[in-house]
């Protein structure tokens, strides 16, 4: 072959090259610009931890959020992003292109839940809201473990479970399980109450916080108006200081269980349960319901006054007595009046 023709022959090869670099060059930047091809607004997609590059670009082309692998993978190393991935469940639009998910996928914007704990709720209806959620739905159910399981994997297998979880909003993600959602629910609970404790009032007739939230459960489940609760408290720690019987009904609730069919009747009262305030002396073992803040802090500020009885008056307030002669008047009002209708 002459020195000529191979001359032409490089020089063809070298404009194809080009050319075929422009076309690729061409094709990539039409890559970047194409929008998700898909009817859905919002895809959700996850990156395992661990995820390869390789296998994060086929799968978004799997699921039609990319038409070119090859292409992401250049753009990621092009941009100096091939160790900046983070793991996690993302949320794409169909408005976005190949540059966005990539900075949707660097930045760690992942999609967060929210699951609401329910001041008064018991510790199982606390567990069956979470095994409902659609994050834990296809998981391991909380409710078929004991309690005992439960706080020993959690790191506490001495402890009662009730009344030890914060009931507040949380915000998690796909990644966080069951018991990760109760450990943070346990955590805020121990620093509230911590702090709420510092800061009690002197004199009370409880020793431990413990006790303070045994008692704020049942302030919990007796009102949910905010400014009955230190009231109701001051009628528990007198009662308390002179040795009175608590004689609360949703103790009493407690105590039953999965027998209470919605009626307190007089051998209820009668019963002694552990939790039967009408029949043991001062605070039940254990609390009897999830508690808030604004309980534990009426537990531990109660308000002052001579009140020893109250009665609910069946619109979720209650009248409060000094004397068993007024307080048996109030309930001849509110309660056996309502009865006989």
């Amino acid at each position: 072959m002459s020195k000529r023709v191979l001359v032409g022959l490089m020089l063809v090869v070298l404009v194809a090259g080009f050319l075929l670099a422009g076309a690729l060059w061409r094709d990539y930047q039409c890559f970047l610009s194409q929008t998700i091809q898909t009817d859905q607004e919002r895809v959700l997609f996850d990156v395992p931890r661990g995820t390869s590059l390789r296998t994060l670009a086929r799968r978004l082309r799997e699921q039609g959020l990319i038409e070119r692998p090859i292409y992401f993978i250049a753009m990621v190393y092009l941009r100096g992003d091939q160790g900046r991935i983070k793991a996690g469940e993302y949320a794409f639009t169909r408005d976005m292109t190949p540059p966005r998910l990539l900075e949707w996928l660097t930045s760690g914007r992942v999609v967060e839940y929210n699951l609401t704990l329910v001041e008064g709720w018991t510790f199982r209806q606390a567990l069956a809201a979470i095994d409902s959620h659609e994050v834990f739905a296809g998981g391991p159910r909380l409710a078929d473990l004991s309690d005992a399981e439960i706080m020993a994997r959690l790191g506490r297998p001495e402890a009662h479970p009730e009344g030890l979880f914060f009931p507040d909003t949380y915000r998690f993600t796909r990644q966080t399980s069951a018991l990760d959602l109760l450990r943070r629910a346990l955590a805020r609970m121990e620093t509230i109450l911590a702090e709420e404790w510092e800061q009690r009032a002197p004199n009370l007739p409880i020793t431990t916080p413990y006790e303070a939230l045994i008692l704020a459960s049942i302030i919990e489940k007796e009102t949910a108006m905010a400014d009955e609760r230190p009231r109701i408290a001051g009628v528990f720690t007198r009662r308390l200081q002179r040795g009175m019987r608590l004689q609360t009904d949703p103790t009493v609730i407690y105590g039953l269980g999965e027998r209470y069919d919605g009626n307190i009747r007089r051998a209820d009262l009668r019963e002694a349960t552990p939790y039967n305030t009408y029949v043991i002396p001062g605070l039940p073992p254990t609390p009897i319901a999830l508690v808030g803040r604004e309980a534990i802090h009426a537990a531990l500020h109660p308000e002052e006054g001579e009140e020893l009885y109250f009665v609910a008056r069946g619109d979720g307030r209650h009248v409060f007595s000094r004397t068993l002669e007024e307080h048996n008047q109030a309930v001849r009002r509110y309660i056996l009046s309502r009865n006989d209708e």
